[in-house]
């Protein structure tokens, strides 16, 4: 059912820090931040040869990242975002099977413009699990 890994995302408490990090330090490939307001997030990704980074920081007072990062303070992998070619059959496979899905259960348009869903961590190994239809 997955495909390939798309994105790990990482929380950052600095997104400027960040980007220098992975752009100056690193030397990889860093966009322009986007602001997702459907998501209470700022994103930004970095480009690798075989996958992105995704660096989350918090849009808003609502932002489910602030409640992340006040856990975190140092920030850290927030979640995994694998592929899949149907998410409306991936998430009846997985509610199925006993996952949860988060929300609604109604696929939201994410940063690539695409539909995603997230399943609960307590499902898979303590880990958010994000899908992208592609």
């Amino acid at each position: 059912m997955i495909g390939r890994l798309n994105h790990v995302a990482i929380a950052v408490p600095d997104l400027e820090a960040g980007i220098a990090q992975y752009r100056d330090v690193l030397g990889a490939k860093v966009s322009e931040p986007q602001d997702e307001p459907d998501h209470g997030v700022t994103v930004v990704f970095v480009e690798l040869p075989n996958t992105k980074i995704e660096l989350l920081y918090p849009l808003g007072e609502n932002s489910p990242i602030k409640g992340f990062l006040e856990k975190n303070a140092s920030g850290g992998i927030h979640h995994v975002c694998y592929e899949v070619d149907d998410i409306l059959a991936a998430r009846d496979k997985l509610l199925a099977s006993g996952a949860r899905v988060l929300g609604d259960g109604e696929p939201k348009i994410g940063a690539h413009g695409k539909p995603v869903l997230f399943l609960h961590p307590k499902d898979f190994n303590g880990t958010l699990v994000e899908l992208e239809q592609v």
